[in-house]
């Protein structure tokens, strides 16, 4: 709850700074009675008892040796710990373009020499009233701040969690996955970062946020086997042209899928917007050859473009029952073949300036 003025003016403490004793001694008897009073008489000593010990406002001399008033006050402003303490200036200045500079550098008021008890008593209390005011936004503002920062941390659990519990569906039934999700989820990170910084094109669409997205999703991509019959998916060897027709299927399947879980959580499902493109998209060609869409060239979401690449990395170096895994260098080679038909030009570039870091990906999340 704010204070009362009259606990505001109890507690308040001011801060008097004039290299003259007579005014100091004046300031100091007209307000002790209403105030915890400091002196100060040079801009120096002003300026330390304020960083020890904040007081709430700040009357200010402006005419004074070494240190003026307006460095004084330019100081107080700079330092996060004193800048929002209210500035009066005391001074004989009378001149328009010396208020004008004294309220640039963040003083709130001005009184003129020789002072006016009243004046004085009237314009800090008032000064004070603002400032506790203030005062009390900002604290409101800090906490509305955590409120919201710990609502976000909550969502952001939610929905890893949510994601946690889906991939590990798809996980329980392809018993091939190992440690795929991982690396392609790696491999994903990492080319949307090499895009966002080598392609000046994608700079402004691929934000930190959007990137941890992409990740986020990338386990995703083959939540749809979760509709395909174990005589297909789990088969331990290669499918026919018929059984082949239906694990396509996943694709269209996932994306249907997360787009219900999507619409039932309203708002609060938008962050599956890209794990459905990944979804939906990522067997797409970028000659248009591919399903279950046959789009091709940009009209293929990016999200789903660099799953792609990822995908099929991973795909290569890895055991299956109907084939042995590939040597790093001969699926590399088949990437950069793929490059401007299976694959988007822009990301096969990317994969070869991080073809080093994948390799290590590959040997740290090895299932072997």
């Amino acid at each position: 709850m704010l204070p009362t003025t009259e606990r505001e003016r109890e507690r308040a403490t001011i801060l008097a700074v004039d290299d003259t004793p007579a005014n100091l001694s004046l300031l100091n008897a007209l307000l002790k009675d209403h105030y915890r009073v400091k002196l100060a008489n040079h801009g120096a000593k002003a300026l330390q008892l304020a960083a020890s010990a904040p007081p709430d406002l700040v009357l200010l001399d402006i005419m004074m040796p070494e240190i003026d008033g307006f460095e004084v006050c330019r100081r107080l402003k700079a330092d996060p710990v004193t800048q929002h303490i209210p500035i009066i200036f005391l001074t004989a200045k009378t001149e328009v373009a010396d208020e004008e500079q004294g309220f640039a550098l963040g003083a709130v008021d001005f009184i003129h020499k020789p002072i006016s008890p009243p004046i004085v008593l009237a314009r800090v209390r008032a000064h004070l009233q603002i400032k506790a005011w203030n005062d009390f936004l900002r604290d409101q503002n800090a906490w509305l701040q955590h409120q919201v920062e710990q609502r976000l941390s909550e969502i952001n659990h939610l929905q890893d969690a949510s994601i946690y519990v889906m991939v590990s569906l798809a996980e329980f039934r392809d018993e091939c996955t190992g440690y795929h999700l991982q690396r392609t989820q790696e491999y994903v990170r990492l080319l949307a970062q090499e895009l966002a910084s080598s392609k000046p094109q994608y700079t402004q669409e691929l934000t930190p946020m959007l990137i941890a997205r992409m990740a986020k999703s990338a386990p995703l991509h083959d939540i749809g086997k979760i509709a395909i019959p174990d005589h297909i998916l789990l088969k331990p060897g290669k499918l026919s042209a018929e059984e082949f027709e239906i694990m396509k299927t996943h694709a269209q399947r996932g994306f249907e899928m997360l787009q219900r879980a999507s619409t039932h959580m309203g708002e609060g499902g938008a962050f599956l917007a890209q794990a459905q493109e990944i979804a939906r998209s990522h067997h797409e060609r970028w000659d248009g050859t591919g399903y279950p869409q046959g789009l091709a060239g940009s009209a293929i979401p990016l999200a789903a473009r660099l799953m792609a690449v990822a995908d099929v990395f991973d795909a290569l170096l890895s055991r299956r029952p109907y084939k042995e895994p590939m040597a790093l260098a001969q699926a590399a080679a088949l990437i950069k073949q793929g490059r401007g038909q299976q694959f988007d030009p822009d990301i096969v570039d990317c994969f070869e300036t991080l073809l080093p870091q994948f390799e290590a990906i590959a040997l740290r999340w090895s299932d072997a």
